[in-house]
């Protein structure tokens, strides 16, 4: 059975967010450290293009977090903490995340992408030309690089697909070369 069979299986076939029953997908929650069906969601298409795209949130929708916040699984409920905290500004949603309890772990999985942090704080991942980086990037390598620990070496050229971004560290990414995921500098990169 594929994960998107199981994700259907385990919502009953509707949005994990919003219980829309239209458009739904896998969406694999960035950084994608954790693969299949515990590292995803089936999410509808409004959803998951607002999570995707900031500027395109529509803070009524997301009041369905209410209900979803709640749920058992742990992708769920990370991109849950991620919208409440984009959203921090309106009064239900700091109310619902003052209620919001995740384990250490998901907790660290939910600020991995660094939502919820003032724009000051945050690190900014820049490829070899200056150009801002973000989780789910697409980047093509700029010269041979060795892979420590390995006889492999990632050629000029190949591209590096849905990359992850290291929050302590503007310099690093992570993303796979072949089978094998690789942490990447960033000025050996350019965005595609």
């Amino acid at each position: 059975m594929s994960v998107l069979e199981q994700l259907r299986q385990r919502s009953g076939s509707q949005c994990e967010l919003c219980s829309s029953t239209d458009n739904l997908r896998e969406y694999k929650v960035p950084p994608v450290s954790i693969d299949g069906l515990d590292g995803s969601l089936l999410g509808c298409e409004i959803c998951i293009s607002q999570i995707e795209n900031p500027d395109a949130t529509d803070a009524n929708h997301w009041r369905c977090l209410n209900d979803s916040m709640w749920s058992e699984h742990e992708a769920v409920k990370a991109v849950a903490w991620r919208m409440l905290s984009r959203l921090k500004s309106e009064g239900w949603s700091k109310d619902l995340l003052d209620m919001m309890y995740l384990e250490d772990d998901t907790l660290k999985w939910a600020k991995a992408t660094g939502e919820g942090e003032e724009e000051g704080e945050k690190i900014i991942h820049r490829d070899v030309n200056g150009v801002v980086l973000k989780n789910g990037d697409s980047v093509v390598l700029v010269k041979d690089l060795k892979v420590k620990g390995s006889s492999m070496v990632a050629k000029q050229g190949t591209a590096v697909r849905r990359i992850s971004l290291d929050r302590e560290n503007a310099e690093f990414i992570e993303g796979k070369v072949g089978p094998t995921q690789i942490v990447i500098i960033t000025k050996y990169v350019k965005k595609i």
